[in-house]
């Protein structure tokens, strides 16, 4: 193993490095790995369009044929506000800067907005696999409202080239239902024309906030993570989860006690684990986001999320701000280090 990965893990090296989960085996899971899509995927329903182009996703950048993906979004733009976004590295206002940090970063994909990767589709399109993010939460709207709203077509991403769509969800929202009809219908769009689906899974209610933040809680998110492939997601995106007990803590919905007493523990690990396995078992994969900004801490953030990810079972890391908010080379090495934790042998599935 990388001695720089175990340097930045600090004091949690041996913790995440050495934890066995004890809650959900590996051995139920259908982990990543080269054979991913033979093994698991072409049993589906996918036609052999959308496997062809997931495979051109999992072929390309430095993680090609590990069954591992590194994503770089960015439709911070419109979800955060442009100036909120670039203002600390101007250069990533034009669309060919953001398509050649993923290029040069060694990613898989990157993800962007309609007008981005329209804006330059012709000259990269071909070079790196696109996926374009049909739908938005857009903040110039006062008072603020929290929704996702349609901004581009399935049909137009498919002319452009990508090789997939993504679209998020807002769980637990009072606009959710309305989204996951929406959502539903482009991803069925997006299959037939044989284009692969990643969904944003994201859970958005005041109520979820009481005596601790549980829009992050392994129960919860494990659910939008099992609505979302129910979905046909092939891909899902979550935040990683740092704690668990939501419904308890919120007394709605329904869960049960095996999944706090035998499914899950304290572990980042095994809340992740918790995550996967609501993916199916990992029949879609799961990619967990890098998060904001925080400046100096972001590469050893970035690398300890990537760890969690691997071991619990994930698919990879999509990682933005952290990339493209500093220079375009400090950025490429952030992205590297996120892919040397899943081109390391030495960190396995725990």
């Amino acid at each position: 193993m990388s001695a720089t990965i175990a340097e930045l893990l600090g004091e949690d090296a041996a913790s995440l490095l050495e934890h066995q989960c004890q809650t959900i085996p590996r051995s139920r899971m259908h982990v990543p790995g080269p054979d991913f899509l033979d093994r698991v995927v072409c049993h589906s329903d996918r036609s052999q369009r959308v496997i062809n182009n997931l495979a051109r996703l999992f072929t390309h950048g430095r993680l090609a044929q590990t069954g591992y993906v590194s994503i770089l979004p960015v439709d911070q733009g419109i979800e955060h506000s442009g100036g909120a976004s670039f203002a600390p590295n101007p250069d990533y206002f034009d669309p060919e800067n953001i398509v050649r940090l993923a290029m040069e970063g060694g990613c898989n994909a990157v993800a962007s907005t309609l007008g981005v990767l329209g804006a330059v589709s012709r000259k990269f399109a071909h070079r790196i696999p696109f996926i374009v993010k049909i739908n938005h939460n857009e903040l110039l709207t006062y008072p603020n409202s929290y929704d996702q709203v349609l901004f581009g077509s399935v049909d137009r991403a498919f002319d452009m080239g990508a090789v997939a769509v993504g679209a998020t969800i807002y769980f637990g929202s009072s606009e959710s239902r309305r989204q996951i009809v929406e959502v539903s219908a482009a991803f069925e769009r997006a299959h037939d024309l044989g284009m692969a689906t990643v969904l944003w899974c994201y859970l958005r209610n005041s109520a979820f906030k009481t005596d601790k933040d549980y829009h992050t809680s392994a129960d919860l998110t494990g659910q939008a993570n099992h609505l979302g492939v129910t979905l046909q997601a092939d891909i899902i995106k979550q935040k990683l989860a740092t704690n668990n007990g939501g419904f308890t803590a919120i007394k709605f919905g329904k869960t049960s006690p095996l999944v706090y007493e035998k499914l899950t523990s304290d572990h980042p690990i095994d809340l992740c684990r918790y995550q996967v396995a609501n993916c199916y078992m990992g029949r879609a994969g799961l990619i967990n986001s890098g998060g904001a900004s925080s400046g100096a801490s972001d590469l050893a953030d970035a690398v300890k999320t990537a760890v969690v990810n691997k071991r619990a079972g994930g698919t990879g890391l999509i990682s933005g701000r952290k990339a493209f908010q500093r220079p375009m080379a400090d950025g490429i090495e952030l992205l590297n280090r996120i892919q040397d934790v899943y081109l390391d042998s030495n960190i396995t599935v725990a």
